[in-house]
């Protein structure tokens, strides 16, 4: 058994050997696990052997080493002939070869290829353009803030939502007035990821559009989340409809971060009661993790009435299913501290 690779299926010299000699699936393999090597050494040697392997010639074998090598963070990063090599995979032939070497710069923080990546963020194609924004806003967000701004809109809807959450990510205010004009883009799509990066923004503009999605069953967990994030910032009084309303949605794990979420705010004590009954009835829920995200918004909300029925659960099969994360949440609701409203 080798403590180097987490699914524990391949040794690392024999990833090493199938990586230069094995046939086109054994590279793809070994490719893949070298990612997941743990043991500094090792680590070293799989960087040296996944730097040849930037020039296999199946787009697969690229593709995977490029992951492997974001994968292998600061030992990958440390070598600059590893950035240079993804670099030169950003005008790779092949999408997805592209697509990872753009995604593992970015992991990287490699800052050497800021400059590449703005060029691929105004002339690659979509593909391209679309990862570029996202690994720009890791590598130097607030050097990335001017070239995102200068991108929008792109010509391309999903280049232009990936654009969007790059600025909420940032979290450079000044990019709200470059946001809110996206909330009437044709595409719902992309409104919907302006609404949420203005809400990363601490900017309500998007709430229409927030409330409007946390409804269904494509965004509602997304949206629930953003507009938490303004209830938190504001106090609540203008998202609580809103939430009451996810309640009813079409993803009960999106009802049930609205619940949650409606217990902890003060300004929503009128929706209080049905968000208690919604999280009860997912203590029951069939599914496993309906009843442990039940538990998790029960203990974010401080929910001390909720202990009974906790205690309840955790005699029974499907309570003895969420092993140590019901005793947990348990302890937690009956740890000492000031208790109030709706967590009495």
């Amino acid at each position: 058994m080798s403590y180097l690779f987490p699914t524990q299926t391949i040794t690392l010299d024999a990833a090493l050997r199938d990586l230069t000699s094995g046939s086109r699936r054994a590279r793809v393999d070994a490719a893949h696990a070298l990612g997941d090597v743990l043991d500094p050494a090792g680590r070293a040697r799989a960087v040296a052997a996944l730097l040849a392997g930037l020039d296999d010639d199946e787009p697969q074998v690229r593709a995977e080493v490029c992951a492997s090598l974001g994968a292998l963070a600061e030992a990958a990063a440390a070598d600059g002939a590893v950035v240079a090599g993804l670099i030169r995979r950003l005008d790779d032939g092949v999408a997805p070869v592209r697509q990872a070497a753009c995604i593992a710069l970015g992991t990287l923080r490699a800052g050497a290829a800021f400059p590449a990546l703005v060029a691929a963020l105004g002339e690659g194609g979509a593909d391209l353009r679309f990862q570029a924004a996202t690994s720009l806003a890791e590598i130097d967000p607030i050097a990335a803030y001017q070239p995102l701004v200068g991108a929008l809109p792109d010509r391309d809807d999903q280049v232009t939502s990936a654009i969007a959450l790059a600025l909420g990510g940032i979290g450079d205010g000044r990019a709200a007035g470059h946001l809110a004009p996206l909330l009437e883009h044709a595409a719902a799509a992309v409104r919907f990821d302006a609404a949420y990066a203005l809400a990363q923004l601490g900017d309500g503009r998007g709430r229409a559009e927030l409330a409007r999605a946390a409804r269904t069953a494509e965004r509602g967990w997304d949206a629930v989340g953003a507009l938490a994030q303004l209830a938190a910032a504001d106090g609540g009084a203008a998202d609580a409809e809103a939430l009451a309303a996810a309640l009813r949605g079409d993803a009960p794990e999106a009802c049930t971060r609205a619940a949650g979420t409606l217990l902890r705010l003060p300004a929503a004590a009128a929706h209080h009661d049905a968000a208690r009954a919604l999280l009860r009835a997912g203590l029951g829920a069939r599914k496993q993790h309906l009843r442990g995200l039940a538990v998790e918004e029960l203990v974010r909300a401080e929910a001390r009435w909720a202990v009974p029925e906790l205690e309840a659960l955790a005699r029974t099969r499907r309570g003895r299913e969420l092993g140590e994360a019901l005793t947990e949440a348990v302890a937690t609701l009956r740890a000492p501290g000031p208790a109030s409203g709706a967590r009495s």
